[in-house]
């Protein structure tokens, strides 16, 4: 659902706005001073009078992403840090204009912020799915039938081939896109006593599931713990280090450790683990200790 913005907000941004629109705009001489009088003498008058001059590209640029529903202060936010990034960062040397430089982090912040806030479901993760969420509607508006109803099989693949991504990517973005978010507090209809979230399966395990998980986990690892003792000191110390600790040594660390080659740590574990196994199962085949008591 797209904000609307109150009142005394909306004449902030106007008045931003038309601030921003009357700052001079720079040439490229006096741009490189201001650079590289922030950049090498750290002269924080010429970051704001850069910043300033170039405030016009960051509202041009949230115009443009206007149809998103976000706030449009919001947007020129964000936009702002990115300019600032762009003032960081830029090099005076290179044969670029700061405006060209500071045009891509503004879009990538803003870009940033709309897949961030558009929707509570994580629109977009890959380089790929970011141009698909931004480029889709671009693409669509080419098409002569995507007015009447869903794209085609046939115009999904030409996107997908266009933006080089899957053609089951477009089906779940267009689908995205298409949607809304709804709150599971909403009612199924209009009158109903009943929301959404009353129809949802709890796919959770019930208390009693749980209880027997815990009781089981903690037998299996009272029988590991009494297997282990049936091991030689050198088989526990290479069964704990190789099989019990998330970092696990390599047959060589232990091998070194213990005077012996990598090979006979390996002949070793082996023995250790067939020695646990063949412990394990005697006690597997004895269920009704799952149930006794401790």
């Amino acid at each position: 659902m797209p904000h609307i913005d109150d009142p005394e907000t909306q004449r902030a941004n106007l008045n931003y706005i038309k601030a921003s629109m009357r700052e001079p705009i720079l040439s490229r001489e006096t741009e490189l001073a201001l650079a590289r009088r922030w950049r090498d003498e750290g002269d924080e008058r010429a970051l704001h009078e850069m910043v300033r001059s170039y405030a016009r590209l960051v509202v041009s640029t949230a115009s443009r992403f206007r149809n998103y529903g976000l706030p449009m202060g919001d947007l020129v936010q964000e936009g702002n840090v990115g300019l600032m990034q762009a003032a960081a960062r830029f090099e005076p040397e290179r044969d670029v204009r700061f405006s060209t430089y500071a045009a891509w982090w503004i879009r990538s912040a803003m870009q940033d912020y709309i897949l961030r806030n558009w929707s509570i479901v994580r629109t977009g993760t890959t380089a790929a799915q970011k141009s698909l969420f931004f480029n889709l509607r671009r693409l669509r508006a080419r098409i002569e039938d995507a007015s009447s109803g869903r794209l085609t099989p046939e115009n999904r693949q030409w996107i997908a081939d266009e933006l080089k991504v899957e053609r089951a990517d477009v089906e779940a973005m267009e689908m995205r896109l298409a949607a809304s978010d709804q709150s599971l507090n909403a009612p199924i209809s209009e009158g109903s006593e009943d929301n959404w979230q009353d129809f949802l399966s709890d796919e959770r395990p019930n208390p009693e599931d749980v209880v027997i998980g815990m009781r089981d986990g903690e037998t299996r690892s009272r029988w590991l713990a009494e297997a282990l003792q049936g091991l030689s000191p050198r088989e526990q110390t290479i069964i704990r280090e190789r099989r019990l600790r998330e970092d696990g040594a390599t047959l060589e660390e232990l091998g070194h450790r213990l005077g012996v080659s990598k090979e006979r740590v390996r002949q070793l574990e082996h023995r250790a683990l067939m020695k646990l196994r063949a412990s394990m199962s005697r006690r597997v085949r004895q269920p009704d200790e799952l149930f006794i008591e401790q």
